[in-house]
């Protein structure tokens, strides 16, 4: 409870959901629970990490008091100190938010912690391992994203959400990179006239082949 394993630490350009391009501490968790085709953390999956106390996380976010604070992983749910962690950060007046797969209950994050989260489609693999009992419980600053490896992800998105009734919610669209081309996803949106948000890795673009850190 008062400590987590956490792969990395860094602070960076958010370059995900509608908070991209702010500055972001950014705390990744080891370990996850799914295993997507394309997933482009894998190390988080294998790498044990260090373990950290929460309160020394704590303070190492409030070297950069000007930045919001993502909690990432792997599967940053997993881990039962995550709570504590972002009690604590909220305590401290900071922004948090918390990218979750999707395949967890949601129901303990603090009502002012901003939820991320994915739902996996079928190229990735785990498209049955979302948790829809999720859906009820998603505030109004929580956000829905889909990672989509082709046309048929999108499709299959898009009948997601007509079916769970989901539009009006803020959803994201992410191709994957080297899979699905982000003008070819932009094109599907206009012409089905969508209301979603596409949605590229700013990181990638301004840090090409960097894999760790950004």
């Amino acid at each position: 409870m008062n400590s987590l394993r956490i792969c990395e630490r860094f602070h960076s350009i958010q370059g995900e959901s509608t908070w991209a391009g702010l500055p972001c501490v950014f705390f990744r968790l080891a370990g996850c629970n799914l295993r997507c085709a394309w997933c482009d953390a894998a190390y988080s999956q294998e790498d044990g990490g260090e373990t950290a106390a929460i309160g020394e996380l704590v303070d190492w976010a409030g070297r950069y008091r000007g930045a919001i604070v993502e909690i990432t992983g792997g599967e940053p749910l997993l881990q039962e100190g995550v709570y504590p962690l972002i009690e604590e950060l909220l305590g401290r007046g900071r922004t948090v938010l918390v990218e979750t797969n999707g395949s967890l209950a949601i129901d303990r994050l603090p009502a002012a912690a901003v939820a991320i989260v994915d739902v996996k489609c079928p190229g990735s693999g785990m498209a049955g391992h979302f948790h829809l009992p999720n859906l009820a419980l998603l505030r109004d600053h929580d956000q829905l994203k889909f990672v989509l490896s082709s046309r048929e992800d999108y499709r299959w998105a898009l009948a997601f959400i007509r079916q769970h009734r989901l539009l009006g919610r803020e959803l994201l669209f992410s191709p994957v990179s080297g899979r699905l081309d982000g003008a070819d996803l932009a094109a599907w949106i206009l012409a089905d006239d969508i209301p979603v948000r596409l949605q590229l890795q700013l990181h990638k673009l301004l840090w090409p082949g960097i894999d760790r850190g950004v």
